[in-house]
């Protein structure tokens, strides 16, 4: 009668919980493991089930890299006082580690990885490339010429580099991207499981809310710098809170980037103040969420209110991708 039961129950579509043996029968699961499953439901204890709606299927990460510049736009030196292809490479190897782990969780969820390089030296280069032998991700060099008419004459050769490496990331997302786009700058450490984090966070917050939404996986100081209201919601394994700022390391759906394109392509066209400007305006009309606590680390100078997120062992992530 027992197993009759919990057959039925799950034909209709619900869970039992049992909480005398700590177990889930009909998810035959031990309820300290991860009850949720990907595109069809987001179970958190005790707050019960989430129904999919908004299902992931894919997602296009695009990884801006420059191992030549120290930190654009400043004399300071990062956290370490390392070359800058030391953060690159460890920035990309924590990516790869992340994204490995994801593909382990959900075999079938399609990943796709590019970076563009903007004219890194050939040891470096050579470095880079030794380094994502064999996991499928494709470097692509920043076209220059292609942007010199498009984007305002800059003080400097760093500004207008950064401005179309940028400009070159939307553009490649408008075009390649068909579900969710990641984009990545070459100076953040991400934890392992970071990028399944975003992915199920996501599909369970958009699905409550009934929208799309952006997300940013770093937990940034200046986010505690003032006495801004935000709200709280709860994603996969952690805390997720309303922000209406990021840098330009966030993930959204390739349906906000073709809806605010506008405002994607300005962000590029010159050096505003700040450098989000048109970005962090997308936020005051649509949700933006950051993670509490950080799943990514901003490896910037240690007084920066743009880079180091509390409660983070630093130099053991550091070390973990040397």
């Amino acid at each position: 009668m027992k197993k009759l039961f919990i057959k039925i129950i799950k034909l209709l579509g619900f869970e039992i919980i049992d909480q005398n043996k700590f177990l889930s029968p009909t998810l035959d699961k031990e309820l300290n493991k991860d009850l949720s499953i990907i595109n069809e439901k987001s179970i958190i204890l005790p707050l019960g089930e989430v129904k999919i709606t908004r299902k992931v299927n894919s997602i296009l990460i695009i990884v801006r890299m420059n191992t030549e510049i120290e930190i654009w736009d400043q004399s300071k030196k990062r956290l370490f006082e390392q070359p800058k292809i030391e953060y690159s490479f460890r920035s990309i190897k924590s990516l790869i580690n992340s994204i490995n782990f994801c593909k382990k969780k959900y075999p079938n969820f399609k990943i796709k990885t590019l970076i563009i390089d903007d004219h890194s030296k050939k040891e470096n280069l050579d470095l880079i490339k030794k380094l994502i032998n064999n996991n499928d991700i494709e470097i692509i060099p920043l076209d220059h010429k292609k942007f010199e008419t498009k984007i305002k004459k800059q003080k400097t050769k760093e500004t207008f580099s950064n401005l179309a490496s940028l400009l070159q990331s939307f553009e490649i997302g408008k075009d390649k991207g068909d579900d969710l786009i990641f984009f990545v700058e070459d100076d953040y450490l991400h934890f392992e499981p970071m990028l399944d984090e975003m992915i199920a966070s996501y599909e369970r917050i958009a699905s409550q809310i009934g929208r799309d939404i952006f997300m940013c996986p770093t937990d940034y100081p200046f986010l505690y710098m003032n006495n801004e209201k935000t709200n709280i919601l709860i994603g996969n394994k952690r805390h997720w809170r309303t922000t209406n700022k990021t840098l330009c390391t966030f993930l959204t759906s390739k349906k906000l980037l073709d809806q605010y394109w506008e405002m994607f392509q300005n962000t590029c066209l010159d050096r505003h103040d700040p450098f989000e400007k048109y970005l962090n305006e997308i936020y005051l009309k649509e949700f933006c969420f950051s993670p509490l606590k950080s799943l990514s680390l901003h490896l910037t100078n240690i007084n920066s209110s743009y880079g180091l997120s509390p409660f983070i062992d630093y130099k053991k992530l550091w070390d973990e991708n040397k």
